[in-house]
């Protein structure tokens, strides 16, 4: 049963982190269709809502919810893993998930009603905390206590500096190209 169940485990957060990277990324389409000149803007920005919602209620906040029952289970399963340092530091990185998926409900919302109440710059590097979630947490459980835990940090904010930079090398480039 504890095989099912992690197997079940893993398939919903494959699917929770797919909606998060996606929905993340067509808020920065969103906030980037609303400098478009009509017809164009009220016409993409009616299908991104679209996109947004189906992906936000029928992907990502049932594999959030699905994640969150099977990831317990295990643990019912198997206390044992409540022993463990490494659990009670991925469980960490789970509460940063979940306040990243709220933060990314707070987004929906206010996107409705303004589509410019971000930068679109802004919303690129906040697709970029994912990533540095789901590293830290596939590494933690793939090596749980065979790597120390401040080569661990170092290499995560080494990850966020060096995806920061990719982000804002993009966006410089971008710039150039759209002036000439």
């Amino acid at each position: 049963m504890y095989d099912i169940v992690k197997a079940l485990h893993i398939i919903f957060i494959v699917t929770w982190f797919a909606g998060l990277f996606y929905m993340f990324r067509l808020y920065v389409y969103h906030v980037e269709v609303a400098d478009r000149d009509e017809p164009d803007r009220s016409i993409l920005l009616t299908q991104l809502r679209l996109m947004e919602k189906r992906l936000w209620y029928i992907i990502t906040w049932p594999s959030c919810i699905l994640t969150l029952i099977f990831g317990p289970w295990m643990i019912v399963l198997n206390p044992d893993l409540l022993t463990q340092p490494w659990m009670h530091l991925k469980l960490l990185f789970i509460a940063f998930l979940l306040m990243y998926q709220w933060y990314g409900q707070v987004i929906y919302k206010r996107l409705g009603v303004n589509p410019k109440a971000f930068k679109s710059f802004y919303l690129r590097l906040m697709n970029e905390v994912g990533t540095l979630i789901l590293v830290s947490v596939v590494f933690l459980v793939v090596l749980k206590d065979s790597v120390s835990w401040i080569w661990g940090s170092v290499g995560l904010v080494g990850l966020g500096v060096l995806l920061a930079f990719f982000a804002k090398m993009y966006k410089n480039r971008r710039e150039k190209r759209e002036k000439s």
